[in-house]
């Protein structure tokens, strides 16, 4: 096969194995002599798929009992949708921190809820960093405040989170699940896109507090309530069954690899390498997110001029590196390096950053 280095940001590249584990179960899933595609999912089968995907996330966070774990379909862009459904209640005030553009189209949807007030925005900054989360005035009518811990455009992250006290805190980790040690009861609602981290597209991982499910008004339509899934389990319509499948064997690939604690080692090598040869490069390579800011997950960056950033990406894609190219709304260069991505991937585009830099600096 052809050589090729993915840092595509999402779908993003799995674990050979893991591929390698589907492709020989895909006609006959655990002697069943039924593909993962082809079974109920009312099935004994996939009945404990379900539940030990569940338990295997509940492993790797440290989730306790107070919590339940959904599987949904929709991406975290539905999310954003049901969180004000569920949560903004009349008399209620949304609170959210806008850093890019993920989370200004959560402000969006929950604009046609309700009443949403933007406690901090970095926009002025060209959401090149987070907002400081220091001295926020929290509404004292706030139905919850919501986040998004990783801006997958900007390249920006959260080190640190606040504390809301009495007021539910909501955060989207779609680009930054399991990729380092998060205490999971500061939160009162996690989801996750899994297509970064988790798995394929198809799936959102919801980690919801219970206590949070009793405030759901008995309006809210049941596809788009969270206590109905919960009290169904995940099964209260046909659940994306081979996504949530993918996500047990990436889960099990985790939990293999040292766990959460083994990801984030393994993260900050590799994002220290990538930031520490556009930092060294003397401005041929420049860092697009303030230093505060940066991601562990996603380096946006640009190259000293816009033709040679176009030759950089021609040739980086002759040499099979996929993905370069900046999303639409940021342009330049963006390397996204989730959990799969093996540090040697890294370190053969960093050669080659160098390698360009010597020829064309």
């Amino acid at each position: 096969m052809k050589q090729v280095y993915n840092f595509n940001a999402g779908p993003a590249m799995f674990p050979l194995e893991v591929l390698q584990q589907v492709q020989a179960e895909l006609r006959d899933l655990q002697g069943t002599g039924l593909s993962v595609l082809e079974i109920s999912h009312r099935s004994k089968e996939y009945e404990q798929i379900n539940e030990e995907t569940q338990q295997l996330l509940k492993e790797l966070l440290g989730i306790s009992s107070e919590y339940d774990v959904l599987f949904m379909q929709g991406g975290a862009s539905t999310q954003f949708a049901m969180v004000p459904m569920n949560f903004l209640t009349e008399g209620r005030v949304a609170n959210y921190i806008e850093s890019g553009t993920w989370s200004h189209k959560a402000v969006e949807e929950a604009k046609k809820i309700g009443r949403t007030e933007i406690l901090a925005s970095s926009e002025a900054d060209q959401f090149r960093k987070v907002p400081d989360l220091q001295g926020l005035k929290i509404h004292p009518e706030a139905a919850y405040v919501h986040l998004t811990s990783n801006e997958t455009i900007a390249g920006t992250q959260y080190r640190d989170f606040i504390s809301t006290g009495e007021i539910p805190l909501i955060v989207d980790m779609s680009s930054d699940i399991l990729s380092r040690e998060i205490n999971v009861s500061n939160f009162s609602l996690i989801y996750a896109g899994a297509q970064k981290n988790l798995g394929p597209s198809g799936v959102t991982v919801v980690i919801v507090k219970r206590e949070l499910l009793h405030r759901i008004p008995n309006s809210i339509p049941n596809m788009m309530n969270y206590q109905v899934h919960a009290q169904k389990n995940s099964l209260y319509n046909t659940p994306p069954v081979f996504a949530v499948y993918m996500v047990n064997l990436m889960l099990k690939w985790i939990q293999k690899n040292g766990g959460v604690k083994g990801m984030e080692q393994r993260n900050q090598l590799k994002a220290n390498l990538i930031y520490r040869t556009i930092d060294n490069s003397e401005g041929f390579y420049n860092g697009l997110a303030h230093v505060e800011s940066r991601s562990m997950m996603n380096v946006t960056f640009s190259v000293v001029n816009d033709e040679l950033e176009k030759e950089f990406l021609r040739q980086a894609e002759e040499n099979g590196f996929v993905g370069l190219k900046g999303h639409r709304d940021a342009g330049h260069l963006r390397v996204s390096m989730y959990n799969a991505v093996p540090y040697e991937q890294c370190k053969a585009l960093t050669d080659f950053m160098d390698d360009f830099q010597k020829r064309f600096g």
